[in-house]
């Protein structure tokens, strides 16, 4: 039997960039994909670009490139999209974003990838470590410092590194960690990839945690 499930990014669908690390973890369920900004103009895109004080959100477009948004303006998008997978009889919906969200309505389970990052991550972190945070854009530097403070991490470290531009800039991103002495790296963006976590991991000798790859292990668990 064929197991369904949704999954929606904040940016533009099909995530072909996501996809190929999640099918080998998905056996035996389809996934059906919307994006919230499928559709979307540059011009619209334009509006919803992030304001002082907002929470940013970054995400991949259909063409490779990646774009800045305000959280608040996407938010009644996302919220019809999971309208739609509740009536269509999915058997659960996937967020393919690590960013932090208020409650959306759901009748059906509603997998948030920073939720099960954040259980695994504070899991497995002792208390006299420092844990490493890579994030997309440097605005968002210091909300991912103190959401992972919040979350009890007792030092962090942060930097800045899209995984929609280069790949060299994540590794040395993740070297810069290691030489603040962080213990521990989270990948903190669905669009960071296995092979950037492989070779992070490589370079830098420590632990790795990769943000897409946890949420599709636990889909796993409760679909699969």
């Amino acid at each position: 039997m064929l197991h369904e499930i949704g999954a929606i990014t904040v940016g533009q669908s099909p995530r072909v960039d996501v996809m190929p690390d999640l099918e080998p973890l998905l056996s035996g369920i389809r996934v059906i994909q919307k994006g919230a900004l499928d559709g979307m103009t540059r011009e619209e895109m334009k509006k919803i670009e992030p304001e002082p004080g907002d929470y940013v959100l970054v995400s991949r477009l259909q063409d490779g490139s990646s774009v800045r948004m305000s959280e608040k303006f996407i938010l009644p998008i996302i919220q019809k999209y999971i309208d739609a997978f509740n009536r269509q009889g999915v058997e659960g919906i996937l967020m393919l974003c690590t960013g932090e969200f208020p409650h959306f309505t759901s009748h059906i389970p509603l997998l948030y990838p920073q939720k099960l990052l954040k259980a695994v991550t504070m899991a497995v972190l002792e208390e006299h470590q420092t844990l490493g945070i890579l994030t997309p854009d440097s605005s968002q530097v210091q909300q991912a410092r103190k959401r992972w403070l919040g979350y009890g991490a007792s030092q962090v470290c942060v930097e800045a590194a899209s995984p929609y531009l280069s790949e060299q800039g994540v590794i040395q991103a993740g070297l810069r960690l290691k030489e603040q002495g962080a213990s521990l790296i989270v990948m903190d963006c669905i669009g960071y990839t296995q092979n950037m976590k492989d070779i992070v991991h490589r370079e830098t000798g420590l632990s790795v945690i990769l943000g897409r790859t946890v949420a599709a292990r636990i889909a796993a668990e409760l679909f699969g």
